[in-house]
């Protein structure tokens, strides 16, 4: 490895020895950044590696809320406010049990890159809390909501960092925080928060957009290969929130045949195409599991999940598997199994949901690999343009919204796929992605100087 790249990387990992996801991520983009650096030999006097993977700004705070008990309850917030260089912060809020400081960080890395891809005057962050809204009634979470927002307001505003929604915050979620928001600040301030409802300013087309997005990227990638399509290709999906659901709309659009669907219990087979209205009412109405399929649907099968690093999902045959649950959800033996089985392509879904030895063996076998800051950049993108629509009082339509998507999404492939060409690793998407992210990072870096 290049010498300044070590010792950047040797740097972050002394100082910050108890975040392995952090250190995943920094190390992925750093590695892949090789070729760039060695063509530039003013980066390392001006720091910009140093620079790029310490955040700008970090809040920790404690979060008392009451539940339908009588019992006070105390959980710990985040926001990780990692990158303004090209725009004002922007990036998700996850409540998740799993939520702690080096997961926030890494997903407020990953979010710079992302947001630098889509093309979009955003910067990147992160936030979230270890509160879990599953099995909480609405008034327990519309309280756990107002006391979040009640500290986080003082960190966010239009112009300053705009959070959005992401695992365990939906539209239920954003609606809560977003009228604490309001009535604290006493004014409507609308391009604050993205994903809310159409009825106070959301974009449509905005629960759709990551997992349309992902299928676009995909569909690139295919034409890119060999003029490849989506039609007939059978497809595996993990997770069924926003992203899958979503993704598996876009996929059977093409005329792909999505067989599995999961969530953390196991994952739902069906040999003849998961039935998508019915997995929309399970998940998005009833907020039911996914072994809730087999009511309507008998001959369909249901693998429990024993051992996430052998999740059930990825031992079914399939042309196109897509992560789409959670980080690191997919490990080196699942991604054996899919080669053994023959896949031709992967695409992320989630937030660095591939190891990094898995990312390294799919590669190694000829396997397409669409990296989550590309292919997920979606949702992000289309909240981007949730922020315009609010800055000028106006909607746009569906088709819209999503043609511009579409548009977003063909550009990042592109991106992608010209920056490792430039730099000698032609087909290496994942190493394009941070290539292409970290140039126009650079540039803003290099014209904004020493901040």
């Amino acid at each position: 490895m290049n010498r300044y790249l070590e010792s950047v990387l040797e740097k972050t990992k002394a100082k910050n020895p108890n975040e392995p996801e952090f250190i995943q991520a920094v190390t992925e983009v750093l590695t892949s950044l090789e070729p760039v650096i060695a063509a530039h030999d003013d980066y390392e006097p001006l720091a910009f590696l140093e620079r790029i993977v310490e955040p700008e700004r970090m809040i920790t705070f404690r979060v008392p809320w009451v539940d339908d008990k009588g019992q006070v309850q105390v959980n710990r917030g985040y926001r990780v406010q990692y990158s303004s260089l090209i725009g004002p912060y922007k990036g998700g809020l996850r409540f998740h049990p799993s939520v702690n400081q080096s997961i926030m960080k890494f997903l407020g890395f990953e979010q710079i890159f992302k947001n630098a891809l889509s093309g979009l005057p955003i910067g990147g962050a992160k936030g979230g809390c270890d509160f879990d809204p599953k099995g909480k009634s609405d008034n327990e979470v519309m309280r756990f909501c107002q006391s979040f927002m009640t500290e986080l307001y003082r960190h966010i505003g239009p112009d300053v960092d705009v959070p959005a929604g992401d695992i365990g915050v939906g539209a239920r979620e954003i609606g809560y925080l977003f009228g604490q928001y309001k009535r604290i600040r006493n004014g409507y301030e609308g391009g604050v928060l993205t994903g809310k409802a159409i009825s106070y300013g959301g974009s449509l087309a905005r629960k759709e957009a990551t997992g349309y997005g992902l299928i676009y990227y995909m569909r690139e990638m295919l034409k890119a290969n060999n003029n490849q399509t989506l039609k007939g290709k059978t497809v595996t999906i993990s997770g069924s929130g926003n992203v899958a659901l979503y993704a598996c709309e876009k996929a059977q659009q093409y005329g792909a045949k999505v067989v599995a669907m999961s969530d953390s219990n196991g994952c739902i087979y069906d040999k003849n195409g998961i039935d998508l209205e019915l997995m929309k009412q399970i998940k998005e109405v009833e907020r039911g599991r996914v072994k809730d399929y087999l009511r309507e649907h008998k001959n369909a099968e249901y693998m429990e999940t024993v051992d996430r690093d052998d999740a059930p999902i990825w031992t079914i045959p399939t042309d196109i598997a897509l992560p789409c649950a959670t980080q690191n959800e997919l490990s080196l033996t699942s991604a054996t199994k899919l080669v053994n089985n023959g896949v031709l392509a992967v695409g992320e879904g989630a937030n660095m949901p591939t190891e990094a030895e898995a990312i390294e063996y799919l590669q190694k076998n000829d396997v397409l690999f669409a990296p989550a800051k590309a292919a997920n950049a979606g949702g992000v993108s289309t909240s981007a343009i949730e922020m315009s629509q609010n800055s000028m009082r106006y909607y746009y339509s569906f088709e819209e919204v999503d043609a511009r998507l579409d548009r977003i999404m063909t550009n990042i492939f592109k991106s992608c796929e010209e920056a490792a060409e430039k730099y000698d690793c032609a087909g290496n998407y994942a190493a394009g992605a941070n290539i292409a992210a970290f140039r126009v990072i650079a540039k803003a870096m290099r014209a904004q100087g020493i901040v």
